[in-house]
């Protein structure tokens, strides 16, 4: 344990700041994590760890936030939350700065973005506008900054694999050719831990890096490398941020809007030019190398503990605060199906990711990438872990909002909608035998709900609703099949298995196999 007091950690639901939580929990530090959503972090936190809830840009919740903190870690930004990300960010830096002051905080660590000159993008030199009103608060601030980040999940290095295991022969504009000098997650979180207590005397810059200084290309082609694959590239003068992050977003886990800020900083080089990280501090950066082998090496375990894409950052916020919705559609259907509810609860526990929706994916990737080209997340994202989940957890383009094992699952929709929407799976047990029982059955209830806003809103369900049905009712069944599959031991069938009678498919019987599919639509 450090010499330092308690401790704030904001964007603790991110990439950085979920690692930089373990670690800080593992010294047995004490930590509150201060989070718009405390429900979704709640669970991903040891029982010591304190959670509240709060926003940088509700000033009020700052200061019974930072109540008895010592130091607070500032690693939010809004980059993906607003249009105006600029505006909210000098809200939220200003906001942060002035309750830390008030709240007697001895120092605040944040993470900013490398780079300099005239012509930087909007996003570094918001990052480095943060980091000059934080300073101007009168805090001592510890400034870190940073390139891109290689580490299992991270943003870059998603994006790097998906290129390279995808496409043999890649069209690469110009910011490809840019010098930058990535850092390793475990070197980066190494520094944020050194500055807890380090001795340093008034607020402080650091730029910080690995050993290598590469471009974009040579990240590329040293993950080819080490991947053992062949990949050509064709160099072209022209292809805008915004052309970029289009044609990313149909191979990679960038979407759209996220990514067309962080391609637009790509342009700036991103070399560490003053060393005075490594004098102060004892951290001793990987090489770019080092940094993918074990980075690759955490993927193939699929150990990726945070994703970027995970953060509640790269949901578009909309605020509904005075929206006046219409009645709530709700539309259920429900299955039974001879196995025990942990049973027919498991192939709902796996749904989306690569396992799919069992029914219809490619209208999914339909949707996703329509949702893609209006700005919104897509169905890139997946999943964070193929069997569990978590309150908070991504599934393509839905949240878990709620999750109790073999019973409850819940996924509210971050998709653009003219509304709020929520998909609900239930599980239960059918009448009153025990587990052992030979004959136990369950009984699986899929809930569709919406909330409209005005007429906009009713006109999309309505027009929706035949696509839903036959969607929905598909996907039931397929739960059905493959919990059934599962209970015998035996490959979940395909999608076209879902042509053939329900009886015959799965059993003569309703005990054998389902019984038909009872549905129900009404207005709340």
């Amino acid at each position: 344990m450090s010499t330092a007091g308690r401790i704030l950690l904001t964007g603790a639901s991110g990439y950085v700041g979920g690692r930089l939580l373990t670690l800080l929990e593992e010294r047995d530090e004490r930590v509150r994590c201060l989070a718009r959503r405390p429900n979704y972090l709640q669970a991903r936190v040891d029982p010591a760890t304190e959670v509240v809830q709060g926003d940088v840009l509700d000033r009020p919740s700052l200061d019974r936030a930072l109540e008895g903190i010592d130091v607070a870690y500032y690693l939010v930004h809004s980059m993906a939350t607003s249009e105006d990300f600029g505006e909210a960010d000098r809200k939220a830096a200003v906001n942060f700065g002035q309750a830390c002051r008030l709240a007697g905080v001895r120092r605040i660590v944040y993470l900013g973005g490398l780079g300099e000159g005239p012509d930087l993008s909007d996003h570094l030199r918001s990052r480095q506008e943060v980091g000059r009103l934080l300073r101007e608060s009168g805090v001592q601030t510890v400034e870190f900054r940073a390139s891109i980040v290689i580490g299992s999940g991270s943003f870059s290095f998603e994006l790097v694999r998906a290129l390279v295991e995808k496409l043999p022969i890649m069209i690469t504009p110009s910011w490809v050719r840019t010098r930058t000098q990535p850092i390793a997650i475990e070197d980066l979180l190494d520094y944020l831990l050194a500055a807890l207590d380090s001795p340093l005397e008034g607020s402080r810059v650091f730029e910080i890096g690995g050993s290598s200084i590469v471009s974009y290309g040579e990240i590329m082609q040293e993950y080819s490398r080490q991947r053992g694959l062949r990949r050509l590239m064709i160099p072209v003068p022209v292809l805008t941020p915004y052309l970029s992050s289009l044609w990313l977003g149909l191979v990679t886990p960038v979407y759209a809007r996220v990514g067309r800020h962080l391609i637009d900083g790509m342009r700036n080089t991103t070399v560490v030019r003053d060393h005075a990280a490594l004098r102060e501090f004892e951290v001793r950066p990987r090489d770019i190398r080092e940094s993918i082998d074990r980075a690759l090496a955490n993927e193939d375990r699929e150990f990726a503990q945070t994703r970027w894409s995970d953060a509640l950052s790269t949901a578009p916020q909309r605020s509904w605060a005075g929206t006046r919705f219409g009645s709530r559609v709700v539309d259920s259907r429900s299955v039974e199906v001879s196995t025990a509810p942990s049973v027919a609860f498991r192939p709902i526990r796996r749904i989306g990711g690569r396992v799919g929706w069992y029914f219809g994916n490619w209208m999914w990737g339909v949707r996703g990438f329509l949702d893609l080209l209006v700005g919104g997340v897509g169905t890139r994202r997946g999943r964070r872990d193929p069997e569990n989940l978590s309150v908070g957890d991504t599934v393509d383009f839905w949240r878990v909002e709620a999750y109790e094992p073999d019973r409850l699952l819940t996924l509210h929709a971050e998709m653009k909608l003219p509304g709020r929407a929520w998909l609900q799976f239930e599980v239960e047990p059918v009448g009153n035998v025990v587990p052992d029982d030979a004959a136990f059955a369950s009984c699986i209830r899929q809930t569709s709900m919406f909330d409209p806003v005005g007429l906009s809103g009713l006109l999309y369900w309505y027009a929706m609703y035949p696509v839903h049905v036959v969607l929905f009712r598909g996907m039931l069944r397929g739960i059905a099949r493959a919990a059934v599959a599962d209970s015998r031991k035996l490959p979940p069938t395909g999608e076209g298995a879902d042509d053939e009678p329900v009886g015959h498919a799965i059993g003569a019987s309703s005990m054998s196999g389902f019984s038909s599919t009872k549905e129900t639509m009404r207005s709340a």
